[in-house]
């Protein structure tokens, strides 16, 4: 008998899009079990918050939204609050003693427990997955190959709180791609903690240029989009595929951390300086017009005004044509935390930061400026306020990266050809054709 006064839930999520897509899987089910959804809080019967618990400035967002939502349970004008994700996943049993606002708290990959808690019935591990229900535009979607981490870099808090590397089997995620395409999904962005080593711990074992050229074939599907790339396991099969498979997109999210060898080693990133490079040099040789993007961390213990010197070398350099900086954090029960001395002084890691992010606007309008007369295809994501659409073109992953202005408002999830008319650091600007 359907329930005709449902229960109102609602969910942030916060930080990565791995917790994105932990997010919809979850939503899904609770769609399935007939909760109505709705976006704000304060009028919801249930808040549930999925938090990230990777850095200094996450933990904080993740208090906060707690504590936000905390006064609107305490008030009673909420039933529950439920927390899930990496940082309850860490400090779970912390949090219970410090929260006594929040109703219970759940891992990363809980979403059956949460829905056995919310309906006092059993739920099977599998159920809520074929539910999944996205967050995302309906154009594109986060497609998770693998859960878990097995590198062990000295910074890195992430194997700590998901565990080692699971893979998911390579026909569940195909089969996912074709689900998401029959639902009119265009773009896939593969993700994992770490997309390189997918497969390798599968029975029989697989890889992800295999897995890459099975998504190739995915009818309706027009972008594939490979992100978390570790440069130490980047096959030289999945390099060739770049510029080879159609559906696959000229572009790497490929996290290089620092260019400094004595830093790489200690980092335990398995490639120093040359092996980055060789890298990057074969991937330009592959697919000459490739974008690549990579993170980079500044103020790691130890770092000499020499191998930051070397790190701004590295960048000026290879000229990457997406970059994000952050400021080393100390992770706790990390290598790096137990090991080294956090000796760099916030203000150093501030000035280097500046330093390389006005490298990187320099290079980011140098090829921007190069763009002006070309015409691109770019994808429609949204229509502003203003009467324009605004899109990316096969350089750029969704929030994160630059943006396309189309004069005119065109439909979502279109893709148009547009010329380029004027350009900034991280914004192109143009008219369809």
């Amino acid at each position: 008998m359907e329930n005709k006064n449902p229960k109102k839930v609602s969910l942030i999520s916060l930080g990565c899009a791995k917790n994105l897509v932990d997010s919809e899987v979850l939503l899904g089910g609770l769609k399935h079990e007939k909760f109505s959804i709705i976006s704000e809080p304060s009028e919801s019967d249930i808040i549930i918050i999925n938090t990230c618990g990777f850095l200094d400035s996450a933990r904080e967002e993740s208090v906060d939204t707690i504590l936000e939502a905390g006064e609107l349970r305490k008030s009673g004008q909420v039933e529950k609050l439920i927390v899930m994700g990496c940082f309850s996943e860490r400090y779970g049993t912390e949090l219970i003693s410090e929260l006594p606002e929040v109703d219970q708290f759940f891992g990363t990959s809980d979403h059956a427990k949460i829905l056995s808690y919310l309906t006092g019935r059993p739920h099977s591990k599998e159920d809520p997955d074929f539910y999944r229900s996205l967050l995302t535009p309906n154009h594109y979607a986060y497609l998770k190959i693998a859960e878990g981490c097995d590198n062990g870099c000295s910074f890195c808090s992430i194997p700590l709180m998901r565990g080692l590397q699971k893979s998911q089997p390579l026909e569940w995620n195909i089969r996912q791609a074709e689900l998401l395409a029959a639902r009119g999904v265009k773009e896939i962005l593969v993700i994992a903690q770490d997309t390189t080593s997918y497969g390798w711990d599968l029975q029989p074992k697989s890889t992800l240029h295999e897995l890459i050229s099975h998504l190739n074939n995915v009818q309706g599907l027009d972008w594939i989009r490979l992100h978390y790339a570790h440069p130490a396991h980047l096959h030289r099969d999945m390099i060739s595929q770049f510029g080879r498979l159609e559906r696959l997109v000229p572009y790497i999210d490929m996290p290089v951390q620092h260019g400094s060898d004595e830093i790489l080693k200690s980092m335990r990133r398995g490639l120093n300086r040359d092996g980055i490079k060789k890298r990057i040099d074969a991937l330009r040789r592959s697919c000459p017009e490739i974008a690549i993007r990579t993170s980079i961390i500044v103020g790691y213990p130890g770092e000499t005004d020499a191998d930051f010197e070397q790190l701004y070398k590295l960048v000026e350099e290879i000229e990457f044509d997406r970059l994000g900086v952050f400021t080393y954090s100390e992770e706790d029960g990390t290598h790096a935390a137990a090991a080294l001395k956090d000796d760099i002084p916030t203000q150093v890691k501030y000035d280097r930061m500046d330093a390389i992010m006005m490298l990187q606007q320099d290079i980011s309008l140098m090829k921007n400026e190069k763009l002006i007369g070309t015409i691109e295809k770019v994808i429609v994501d949204r229509n502003s306020e203003d009467g324009d659409s605004i899109g990316r073109t096969f350089r750029d992953s969704p929030e994160i990266d630059n943006l396309v202005v189309i004069k005119g408002t065109h439909p979502i999830g279109e893709f148009l050809n547009v010329r380029i008319t004027n350009v900034s650091e991280y914004e192109l600007i143009g008219v369809k054709e």
